[in-house]
């Protein structure tokens, strides 16, 4: 089964058209080399260079020969296993000789690659990717992507036990050879703790003091476990909004492990009723609806918002001088909260749509709306 991904390519061929270079950035496992060859595929001639391949590492020994007399687009997949290459590309790109477009594919951000935001800044359009979405694969499929994941091998596994064989390869596997190919000299055991306690307190407010203490290690290095893993695109935090009202608010970032799929390996869920019976099933379904979100709304800033009193906004979309606050719920029937009238006054939204699973959308109230999971891309477009 083959799965387009024709808005990413689509960015991927505009970044292309208005800069010398596309860096295309993204966890291991997501897609990426799959859908560079489909863009590949559109350009005559096209180089490809894996930096996993001994034999493409053996061709850029001597990277400005290698790569200088190419025309077409030229593409460097694990970029991030060879950074002295950006020194390379920069002069290249600023080459007026040059006739090559470049595509650069990472499994690691910037902050973890030194130089490329700084030698290729100006140069490239930067495009993020994950694994599948709801707009590629339809939202009638959202339980399949909830429960698996988005990772290709593992969103179209034959079946749930090997789609779970396969995540629990690929925690092992980040671990052990992922994180110290970047340089990263952390025991694989002391990692994997953390990555799990960091599952059982997903979409949670972060509180370092909480995770040192339970892993016996001091402040600074659990926040840079979590930068680790947040730079390697398996984490994210969601930074808080503040607004100026009389109210003291949340300033520390909500953790959630990005891919659902790895989150119930993680925490041992393997089957739908392991989801259904499990106490996390309620943040499970809000990292899941938040992923989507900032994946599918990657032009837009986004935020969640909350008071020491404990009033919240999962989500408040920032696009131009529109407020839409997003509050996230696993319900049959979703109801307007004393939280999302206090939200709607004090932040001046323009609209609150309701997430649920349900199969229908539909008003509360004026500019409240109960929004069902497949009609989610619909207000992303």
């Amino acid at each position: 089964m083959f799965v387009p991904r024709e808005k990413l390519a689509q960015r991927i061929r505009d970044g292309l058209e208005h800069n010398p270079g596309v860096v295309l950035l993204g966890p291991r496992q997501c897609g990426k080399t799959t859908l560079a060859r489909k863009i590949c595929e559109e350009f005559d001639p096209c180089e490809f260079f894996d930096l996993e391949n001994t034999l493409d590492l053996a061709r850029l020994e001597t990277p400005l020969l290698a790569l200088e007399s190419l025309r077409g687009l030229v593409v460097l997949d694990e970029i991030q296993r060879k950074p002295e290459l950006f020194e390379i590309l920069r002069v290249l790109m600023d080459s007026p000789k040059c006739e090559a477009s470049f595509l650069l594919l990472g499994s690691a951000s910037p902050r973890l690659v030194r130089g490329v935001s700084e030698t290729l800044a100006g140069r490239v359009t930067f495009v993020h990717m994950s694994g599948f979405t709801l707009d590629e694969i339809g939202g009638e499929n959202f339980m399949r992507l909830w429960l698996r994941g988005g990772f290709p091998r593992s969103y179209l596994a034959e079946n749930d036990e090997l789609s779970f064989r396969w995540r629990m390869d690929f925690v092992q596997t980040f671990l052990e050879r992922d994180i110290p190919q970047l340089g990263i000299h952390i025991p694989a055991q002391a990692l994997r703790r953390f990555w799990v306690m960091l599952a059982h307190y997903h979409g949670q407010i972060w509180n370092a003091s909480t995770f040192a203490h339970s892993i016996s290690t001091s402040q600074k290095t659990a926040k840079r476990y979590l930068d680790i893993l947040t730079d390697a695109f398996v984490v994210r935090q969601l930074q808080p909004w503040f607004e100026n009202i009389k109210k003291r608010q949340v300033k520390s970032p909500k953790v959630y492990v990005r891919d659902t799929g790895i989150l119930h390996a993680l925490l041992g869920m393997e089957t739908e009723r392991d989801l259904y019976y499990n106490p996390r099933l309620g943040a499970s379904w809000e990292g899941f609806v938040l992923e989507q979100i900032v994946t599918m709304a990657h032009n837009t800033d986004i935020y969640f918002w909350a008071t020491h009193a404990g009033t919240e906004l999962d989500a408040m979309l920032m696009g131009g001088t529109k407020r839409i606050g997003i509050e996230i719920r696993y319900t049959d029937a979703p109801k307007i909260t004393k939280s999302i009238r206090m939200a709607m006054k004090d932040l001046n939204l323009d609209y609150v749509y309701i997430v649920y699973p349900g199969r229908k959308t539909f008003p509360l109230e004026k500019k409240i709306d109960a929004l069902s999971i497949r009609d989610l891309s619909r207000i992303l477009a």
